[in-house]
């Protein structure tokens, strides 16, 4: 949490996103949480999170409570959509973020997925 101007505490929401495909390749990071700086440690968090949605079962529930954060996952084609989000915000709303994200990518590039 961040100090707003009054002194309460506020959410900082997505903390970062990460796309990743089927055989754990990152394709795409984007960190908002300025406590994560390090490139060690956000390497180790990738990883860290990486191996653990691809060891999930296809129908598993797509949110992990991870640290002090929940993570909230989906899978396109051959590519993951990863999202960290502080604890006390809506799970649902932010697989929407994703879904929406992901048809924007669509719509910009013509079709969203991976050759590897």
């Amino acid at each position: 949490s961040t100090q707003s101007t009054w002194g309460v505490s506020r959410p900082k929401m997505i903390g970062f996103l990460l796309m990743f495909s089927r055989q754990g390749k990152l394709r795409l990071q984007k960190w908002y949480d300025a406590s994560i700086q390090q490139q060690r440690e956000k390497k180790k968090i990738t990883r860290e999170l990486i191996s653990t949605i691809l060891a999930r079962k296809p129908k598993m529930c797509n949110f992990i409570e991870w640290k002090d954060m929940k993570i909230v996952y989906k899978r396109y084609a051959s590519l993951y959509f990863c999202v960290a989000m502080s604890d006390d915000d809506n799970e649902l709303i932010m697989l929407e973020i994703i879904h929406r994200y992901v048809e924007l990518l669509d719509k910009y590039f013509g079709s969203v997925c991976e050759l590897d």
